[in-house]
């Protein structure tokens, strides 16, 4: 593991598993939760993608990054699929009460966004960074409105996991020889074009700590007489975001409401409204033989059932900002970390007047000019 200037890492002991996390060698201890920022990595990654913003952050904020369970230096215990990724919020709620900590702000990315939401469904918080979240909705599967395609939610989950991927963060692969090693995966994926960084053999060691055991990543499929012929197991990582299992939309019913930022960038190619990781869209573009048509298999709206249930939000009430990146991809804070880094602290109210409810409808949106 190699962690940046000033960053160390220890294993926190809770009563469900032992918890590794990244913090600031001298950040204060005693900080009040208001000026504590908690952050939540996604999918194959763990807490070392957030070093470079947990350096920039100021002196006098308490930074914590916690490695979910099966990634970075944290347990590698089984998922339970069937409780969305309950697992996970359950497993960060257990670290904060370790920790002696009674809330704070959260930062969450991809799959991690879905895990504060979830975190935020069942415990306070004082605000949500929603990093190129998974939608409300779960990864693949539904409708613009979120109701699912099949019962099975066939073509999500853990058979969709590519084989030779997962074959090779088993085996530890750094090379860029393949388009399914971490390391491309990282380049095409992660990142938009044209993104370079020092660091990037950091970023695919981060990956590589993703645990390929029984019950992580990806998880099990089971057969399904619906297109492409597999649906959503139980247990594992890709599992947690099948529709039938995982559904945060009901954060807009929260009271009382967290100011919520959702950053973005509109090159991601993993969450987006045309997914490169959505099997219905790679069937329309015929990377995937059979598809049986837009009636049948859509691709799924991430983009767009994000945007309606954060408009939802600040309807009843919530206070909402949307800084979306021109030419970004799936890791603004990497990509633009300047304009990250500004609007965390806006929304956190360390910088400008802290965020308040406003009036029905109104939803305040942000954008990289501004």
């Amino acid at each position: 593991m190699t962690l940046f200037d000033g960053i160390v890492s220890r294993t926190i002991e809770t009563p469900r598993l032992a918890v590794n996390i990244l913090e600031r060698a001298e950040d204060d201890p005693t900080t009040p939760a208001d000026r504590t920022v908690v952050f939540v990595h996604g999918n194959v990654s763990s807490a070392l993608f957030w070093q470079e913003i947990m350096q920039d952050l100021p002196s006098d904020l308490r930074v914590i990054a916690i490695d979910l369970r099966g990634f970075g230096g944290t347990e590698n215990l089984p998922v339970d699929a069937t409780r969305g990724v309950r697992d996970f919020s359950d497993d960060v709620f257990a670290t904060m009460e370790a920790l002696g900590i009674p809330t704070a702000h959260f930062v969450g990315w991809s799959m991690g966004g879905g895990v504060v939401m979830q975190y935020a469904i069942d415990h306070p918080v004082l605000s949500l960074t929603l990093q190129a979240p998974v939608s409300p909705y779960g990864f693949g599967g539904t409708r613009r409105d979120g109701s699912r395609l099949t019962d099975d939610d066939a073509g999500t989950g853990g058979g969709g996991g590519n084989p030779d991927f997962v074959e090779r963060l088993t085996a530890g692969d750094t090379s860029d020889e393949a388009q399914t090693s971490p390391r491309s995966v990282f380049r095409s994926g992660y990142v938009a074009p044209g993104y370079s960084s020092e660091n990037e053999d950091i970023w695919v060691a981060s990956m590589l700590t993703t645990s390929t055991a029984s019950g992580n990543y990806p998880g099990d499929g089971v057969p399904s007489e619906n297109w492409p012929g597999f649906a959503a197991g139980t247990v594992g990582v890709l599992n947690t975001m099948a529709p039938k299992y995982f559904n945060t939309a009901s954060i807009v019913d929260l009271e009382p409401k967290p100011p919520i930022l959702w950053v973005h960038g509109t090159a991601d190619a993993i969450v987006s409204d045309a997914s490169f990781y959505d099997l219905n869209h790679l069937g329309a573009l015929g990377i995937i033989p059979g598809w049986p048509g837009e009636d049948v298999a859509p691709a799924q709206q991430m983009v767009s059932q994000t945007r309606d249930v954060l408009e939802a939000y600040a309807a009843a009430g919530g206070h909402v900002e949307e800084l979306s990146l021109e030419g970004v991809g799936h890791s603004p804070h990497l990509e633009r970390p300047v304009e990250f880094r500004h609007a965390l602290l806006q929304v956190i109210g360390y910088i400008g007047q802290p965020p308040t409810s406003l009036p029905a409808t109104e939803t305040i949106i942000l954008r990289s000019a501004d």
